[in-house]
C-alpha cells in the first residue's frame, strides 16, 4: 500500500521516500490512528483527503489509505485529541461520519528501503550535483559535489524545496558570510553555503539522529571546522549569540510562521531570510508575517507548487 507523507500545509501528499520521510526511533514515539470513513463510495476520496487535512491540525504527519478510510501518525508528544474530536465534528459532508481508534505506532525504520539504496546523483542547476556515496558522479570542473549519506530522502536535493533553496545559495556571493540554518536535517544547505565560500554556518535541528547526521556530511565534505550542528528548536538562536548574514529554512508552513520573529532577530542589518518548504499559495500568509516583522519580499522562485523566497529587512 502506497504510504503519503505531507506538509503542514494540509491534504497534499506526496511518496514517502522521495520527501519528508517518516522514522520512528527511540526518541520519536508515535500513534497510529486508523479512521473508519462512513459514506458513499463516490464520496469516500474527498472525505479522507478532508479528514488528513484536519488530522494535520491535531499534529498528524503522514497518512496511508486503507479500504474504508485512511491511517495517520503523530508523535505522541504532539497529539492533540481534544483539537481532532473538534474539528472532526465540524467535517463539511452531511452524509458522512467518521470514527476513529488509537494505538501506539510498530516502533520500525520506515526508511530503511531509502537507507539500503541511497538516491541517484541530483543535479541542481548547471553548477551542483547532490549524490551519496554510493553513487559518484563524474562532474565537469564547473559543477560543485556535495556528497550527503543519509537514511531520510528529504535533504538530498530530491525534493522541489531543497533545490530551490540550493539553487538561491549557488546564485549568492557567500564569501566570508555567516549562514544560520534553520531545520538543518542533512546540514546539506549549510555545507552548500560552506563550499561556496561562507566563513562559518551553524545548524539547529530538533532530531538528535540529524544533528549527528549533519555533522558527518560536513566531515566528509571537508567543512566541519566551520560547521556547528545544534540541537534544539528555534529557541536555540537566542542563545548562539551572534547574528548572520544569511539565515535560510526549508521547514513547513506553520513551524515558518511560528519561527520567523526569532529567525528575524539574528539577521544583520543587510541579511538575506531564505525560505522554503511551502506551496505558492501560501506566499500571501508568510508575505504578511513578514511585513508585520518589518522585513520585504525581495525575490520569489516557483517549482511546480513549491516556493521559495528571500526577504531583507527593511530600511
Amino acid at each position: 500500500m502506497q504510504k503519503y507523507g505531507k506538509t503542514l500545509k494540509h491534504g497534499r501528499f506526496f511518496p514517502i521516500f522521495f520527501n519528508f520521510a517518516l522514522k520512528f526511533n527511540e526518541s520519536m514515539r508515535y500513534y497510529e490512528v486508523e479512521f473508519a470513513v462512513f459514506t458513499q463510495k463516490e464520496t469516500l476520496q474527498d472525505v479522507r483527503d478532508v479528514v488528513a487535512a484536519l488530522a494535520g491540525e491535531a499534529g498528524f504527519e503522514s497518512f496511508e489509505d486503507t479500504d474504508d478510510g485512511l491511517k495517520g501518525y503523530v508523535q505522541q508528544a504532539l497529539f492533540d485529541e481534544a483539537s481532532l474530536k473538534e474539528m472532526l465534528d465540524a467535517l463539511p459532508f452531511s452524509d458522512a461520519t467518521v470514527s476513529y481508534t488509537v494505538c501506539e505506532a510498530e516502533n520500525r525504520d520506515w526508511n530503511e528501503q531509502w537507507e539500503q539504496e541511497g538516491f541517484e546523483p541530483v543535479c541542481v542547476g548547471e553548477h551542483l550535483i547532490i549524490h551519496d556515496g554510493r553513487h559518484v558522479p563524474h562532474p565537469t570542473p564547473a559543477q560543485l559535489l556535495v556528497e550527503v549519506n543519509t537514511r531520510m530522502a528529504f535533504g538530498t536535493g530530491n525534493h522541489e524545496t531543497t533545490r530551490l533553496m540550493a539553487e538561491a545559495l549557488m546564485q549568492r556571493d557567500l564569501k566570508r558570510l555567516h549562514v544560520l540554518d534553520c531545520g538543518t536535517g542533512t546540514g546539506v544547505l549549510a555545507i552548500i553555503a560552506l563550499l561556496r565560500g561562507a566563513g562559518q554556518a551553524v545548524g539547529y535541528d530538533i532530531d538528535e539522529w540529524s544533528v549527528d547526521n549533519a555533522r558527518h556530511n560536513a566531515v566528509i565534505n571537508g567543512v566541519n571546522h566551520r560547521f556547528m550542528s545544534v540541537l534544539g528548536d528555534s529557541t536555540v538562536i537566542g542563545k548562539l549569540g551572534r547574528k548572520f548574514d544569511v539565515v535560510v529554512a526549508n521547514i513547513n508552513r506553520n513551524i515558518l510562521l511560528a519561527d520567523m520573529p526569532r529567525m528575524r532577530d539574528a539577521m544583520k542589518p543587510e541579511a538575506s531570510l531564505l525560505l522554503s518548504g511551502f506551496y505558492v499559495e501560501d506566499i500571501p500568509l508568510l508575505s504578511a508575517k513578514a511585513e508585520e516583522l518589518g522585513m520585504s519580499m525581495e525575490w520569489q522562485k516557483n517549482e511546480g507548487e513549491w516556493a521559495c523566497l528571500e526577504l531583507k529587512l527593511k530600511d
